[in-house]
């Protein structure tokens, strides 16, 4: 799906979900319901389908979330590699739990920048980053994202 038709079918007074994608760790950021501001809200540690869903569907009834937002990692060609594909699959896998529009935003660098500034303005050690750097991808993520919905005719 194509950004200007997600915006088009998103629920007014909605939140948004971003989702950073991995193996082992999923990192979540939500934005606030006039879609402004997205900000990181915790790490997922994967462990079974079952709870992974628990965990979100949890986090969309206490946010009002009306539309998911998944990162993408493209290639730096542009090309989709096997991770994206793992991204598109999981998406498509929680559509049939989740009955909630979604789309994907390309990812390219999001994590690398979220580093650089958690070290050079937060000043965090590379354990708190650690903690933290899956949510903040998420959110620079689904904040690009809501960027682009808020500029968008």
């Amino acid at each position: 799906m194509e950004l200007s038709e997600f915006k088009n079918i998103l629920p007014p007074y909605k939140a948004l979900l971003g989702i950073d994608y991995g193996s082992k760790r999923m990192g979540v950021a939500v934005s606030d319901l006039l879609r402004g501001i997205a900000t990181a809200h915790k790490i997922i540690y994967r462990t079974t389908w079952k709870k992974d869903v628990s965990e979100l569907k949890q986090i969309i009834g206490q946010k009002e979330i009306g539309g998911i937002v998944y990162g993408l990692p493209l290639l730096m060609n542009g090309a989709e590699g096997d991770i994206a594909k793992e991204v598109r699959a999981f998406a498509l896998k929680l559509s049939e739990e989740i009955d909630l529009p979604y789309v994907f935003w390309d990812e390219r660098l999001s994590s690398s920048a979220m580093e650089k500034f958690l070290i050079k303005e937060v000043d965090l050690s590379r354990q708190k980053r650690q903690k933290v750097l899956d949510a903040s991808a998420a959110a620079y993520i689904l904040q690009g994202a809501l960027d682009a919905l808020t500029y968008m005719k």
